[in-house]
């Protein structure tokens, strides 16, 4: 792997200093004074001597390292289950039923790559039980610390159960009526008793799926509450609530059924095609993802609300992995309720994701007690700190298509972003000037080194807005972002043709051929549309007032100096409309 030359004297200086921690630690723990006489901790290389190290067995490390190098981490977790259950790593003579538990065990501890106490504490243990018919079959008991596994990683390991139960062939687990109607019972005495769960499952889809898992998902209890209808049950040990066992059902097997079958399908496993029928069950949540909001803890955006997160793809150098980049900007202007490392519930494409700052994406926008509207900055929110009255944008989010991809979600539209703009603008020098940038820049009337740099670094080297027409108008590109205000957020044709009629009447100051400043008068309908598309002004004695960059982008793309801002267009949509006054694509 390449990777720069600080980075790696980062890495070794890591290690060097661990070694020099450990070896202080371990001077100290040979005077006596502590029970053990080595530091306990043991240094993991890599997910392979996690695995070895929480669950075993012994040398099963170097299969993992070995598959790894083959095949994705689902795949190795199922084929060193397979290798486990064929006894290959036993010094001994082991029953099917310790086969069965080490190979599960392990399997569940690469799939969350040996990093949470699940593997452990999640399972209490694996026994092989008889059916009614006298044929026998695998059944895994689950504890409350399942949950820390994840839904996905709970439902697999059902699936790793089933792969197991055919090594060492054994039958299919064959469930009575009154068991069936016990787990039901059971789950729905815990939503009310202790605690919901992530989805709400009708009860005939729980009962065919309990009918149709081929291994038996029981569990130790876990909280003091008795079913009251199906007692006693010569299978079932407790009449107690088995929250863990639940929610491997409801939230795993079933709730990310859509998921599971991805996988599982990937890799071939036969058997399975039932979770096909759970898809539209799966992503149906008991009320969204607002039902998990905890009392007192502040609400951002309701789901898809304008004027919310905007979602931004892509990834910085601090996020990826659950972990979403917002403007540190926006950690200002929230009263720094988010901070770097807050954890965020999300409505997608995760459960959840931690906050960390990334200044390349777009800023809030602030409405102001005296009615001004401001984009605010790290560099001005000094000057309106105390003065906010309302939060009319909250900038972009950002978040990696990997999130996206491993939760199995669709992507949403994007809006127009930097990185979209400077790709189009490639694609246009490349088609017309056979990537010449001189030519392009002597069509454009900018520096070679200025063209290069808004395709190179489009965070850094944004276009101002005369720059931007010149571009859209001598290339064909659309305007670029920077030119380009929220206009989407208008939601009728009428909202345009109301600002070009308030921009018409209002005073105009034009420099080189460019808008520079407007000053109009306050009309209520032109305040509110303003508003909308998040432009910044001021109200300054009864008058609007822009200015700038702003002013620019407003009297550009509404068409003024051209007898286009009051001629009639018909047009479906509102960016269609602004494209036809504008004479550039919007």
């Amino acid at each position: 792997m390449n990777i720069s030359k600080g980075y790696q004297n980062y890495v070794e200086t890591m290690k060097t200093e661990l070694k020099r921690l450990y070896a202080i630690s371990d001077s100290a723990r040979s005077k006596g004074l502590d029970p053990a006489l080595k530091t306990e901790c043991i240094v993991a290389q890599d997910i392979a001597d996690l695995v070895e190290g929480l669950v075993g067995p012994k040398e099963v490390a170097l299969s993992i390292r070995e598959l790894s190098s083959k095949m994705p981490r689902e795949e190795v977790a199922f084929k060193v289950a397979q290798q486990i259950a064929q006894g290959k790593f036993s010094q001994t003579e082991q029953k099917q039923e310790q086969l069965a538990e080490q190979a599960i065990r392990t399997a569940l501890a690469i799939f969350t790559e040996g990093l949470t106490a699940a593997p452990i504490q999640g399972i209490a243990q694996v026994k092989i039980k008889t059916n009614a018919d006298k044929t026998r079959y695998l059944a895994i008991y689950f504890a409350g610390p399942i949950r820390s596994a994840g839904g996905t990683d709970q439902a697999l390991t059902l699936v790793v159960g089933d792969y197991v139960r055919r090594e060492l062939d054994l039958d299919r687990y064959k469930p009575t009526e009154e068991e069936v109607s016990r787990f039901i019972e059971e789950l729905r005495l815990y939503e009310r008793s202790v605690g919901r769960f992530q989805y709400h499952i009708p009860d005939e889809e729980l009962r065919k799926a309990l009918n149709l898992i081929p291994v038996e998902c029981t569990g130790t209890e876990s909280d003091p509450v008795e079913v009251s209808s199906y007692r006693n049950l010569e299978r079932v040990e407790t009449n107690r609530v088995r929250g863990g066992a639940l929610r491997v059902v409801n939230d795993g097997i079933v709730g990310r059924a859509q998921k599971v079958y991805v996988i599982i399908d990937k890799l071939g496993f036969q058997g399975w095609e039932w979770l096909k029928n759970f898809k539209k069950k799966s992503e149906k949540k008991s009320g969204g993802f607002m039902d998990d909001v905890i009392a007192g803890r502040p609400i951002f955006a309701f789901p898809s609300t304008r004027g919310g997160f905007r979602l931004r793809y892509g990834r910085s150098r601090n996020t990826g992995l659950s972990a979403v980049g917002i403007h540190p900007a926006t950690m200002l202007v929230v009263e720094r309720f988010l901070a770097a490392g807050t954890q965020m519930r999300l409505e997608l494409p995760g459960k959840g994701g931690v906050t960390m700052p990334v200044d390349s994406i777009e800023k809030p926008v602030v409405l102001l007690k005296d009615n001004s509207v401001v984009r605010v900055s790290l560099e001005n929110y000094a000057a309106v700190k105390g003065k906010i009255q309302k939060l009319l944008f909250l900038g972009d989010m950002l978040i990696d298509f990997g999130d996206f991809l491993y939760c199995n979600k669709a992507l949403p539209p994007s809006g127009y972003v930097e990185e979209w703009w400077a790709k189009d603008l490639q694609n246009v020098i490349l088609a017309k000037y056979g990537s010449d940038f001189r030519k392009a820049a002597v069509a454009c009337k900018l520096s070679v080194e200025k063209l290069e740099g808004l395709i190179v670094d489009p965070y850094l080297n944004k276009p101002t807005v005369n720059e931007a027409i010149v571009l859209s108008q001598n290339l064909g590109v659309p305007l670029a972002p920077s030119a380009t205000l929220f206009w989407t957020s208008l939601g009728i044709i009428q909202e345009v043709e109301s600002l070009q009629k308030w921009l018409s009447s209002s005073d105009v100051k034009v420099e080189n051929g460019i808008v520079s400043e407007i000053i109009g008068s306050v009309i209520e309908d032109v305040v509110k549309s303003l508003r909308k598309i998040f432009v910044p002004h001021k109200i300054i004695n009864g008058k609007i007032l822009l200015t700038g960059e702003d002013a620019a982008a407003l009297g550009f793309t509404l068409g003024y100096g051209t007898i286009r801002l009051n001629e009639s267009m018909q047009a479906t949509s509102v960016l269609d409309l602004l494209s036809l006054h504008a004479g550039v694509q919007v």
